[in-house]
């Protein structure tokens, strides 16, 4: 297990969009981490949603190849009202998948929620808070002009912090798949509620 947790590894972290796709990359050397890079590839001046797509793998598939991340971390669609703009998400979220994919990068995706949680301590902090707290975390003080960027940071950082409380012997329930929905409502009977049957 030590061996395990002194190894080094890349992470990418993506937050998917249509408009602008931020990303992160850390340095994990044990318990200890480092920022690597990040940024934001802009598409607000490409029209066809096509071309966006096409631009989002190619950047994706530039950033692997550049930078050689073991992994890729990436942020969920969150559960809008608007139908399209959800359907726009999954597609750019698909599309990094499928670079990553390409390059045999393993792939985990985090609830929106769920990274806020791991970086702040609270679910539904701002975009500023998880900003400033990486900025304290990762020391660096350059603010970004996107916000999009430390949101993949953040993933990238909650990847990380996932595999810490693993190796301390906590128990991460992120991760796991389940092989249908009963399997998911058997394992999380506190968080499911089941209508009774009229």
């Amino acid at each position: 297990m030590e061996q395990a947790i002194n190894k080094e590894r890349i992470i990418l972290g993506i937050d998917p969009g249509t408009a602008v796709m931020g990303y992160g990359l850390v340095l994990e050397k044990g318990p200890k981490i480092e920022l690597i890079s990040l940024g934001v590839v802009k598409m607000d001046k490409i029209d066809d949603h096509m071309l966006k797509l096409q631009r989002i793998f190619e950047k994706t598939v530039a950033l692997i190849d550049n930078y050689k991340p073991d992994c890729l971390a990436i942020e969920a669609p969150f559960y809008g009202k608007n139908i399209q703009v959800m359907l726009k998400l999954g597609r750019a979220q698909g599309v990094c998948m499928a670079a990553a994919l390409s390059r045999n990068v393993a792939i985990t995706e985090y609830a929106p929620r769920k990274i806020k949680q791991s970086i702040t301590g609270n679910g539904n902090a701002t975009k500023e808070q998880v900003s400033a707290m990486l900025q304290t975390l990762l020391k660096f003080t350059e603010t970004p002009d996107f916000f999009d960027a430390t949101d993949g940071l953040a993933v990238a950082v909650c990847h990380s912090f996932q595999k810490i409380q693993t190796s301390r012997g906590g128990k991460v329930t992120s991760k796991k798949s389940h092989s249908g929905w009963e399997a998911f409502v058997k394992d999380n009977a506190a968080r499911v509620s089941i209508a009774p049957k009229k």
